[in-house]
């Protein structure tokens, strides 16, 4: 199993960008997927997770509004549109499956910094 994320970079506050996340080694759409992030000094938090099909969305309440969690199955990648960004989305930013409430091993994340 292995998870590869992209698209981060350097963006100022009220900006967008576009994560993506690949995977390999299970059956994708079997799977909910999450995005998860980390910023310095904190502990992982749950961003955003979606259903195998991608019929159920759910978000943080600090990025709900803001940003849409969206899968491709046949590419086996799940995206993370993100808008209006704030110096707090500042983090590392991973995705994950879950497989009997355990994580599988995490990617190297994608670093996304919001900043003027």
């Amino acid at each position: 199993v292995q998870f590869v994320e992209s698209g981060g970079g350097l963006v100022q506050p009220g900006g967008s960008l576009r994560l993506s996340c690949a995977a390999s080694g299970f059956t994708f759409s079997s799977y909910y997927m999450y995005w998860y992030r980390q910023a310095p000094g904190k502990e992982r938090e749950l961003v955003a997770s979606i259903s195998g099909g991608g019929g159920s969305r759910n978000y943080a309440d600090s990025v709900k509004g803001r940003f849409t969690i969206s899968r491709d199955n046949a590419k086996k990648t799940v995206s993370l549109q993100m808008n209006s960004l704030k110096v707090e989305d500042t983090a590392v930013y991973y995705c994950n499956r879950q497989v009997g409430g355990l994580f599988s091993s995490w990617g190297q994340g994608t670093q996304v910094t919001v900043s003027s």
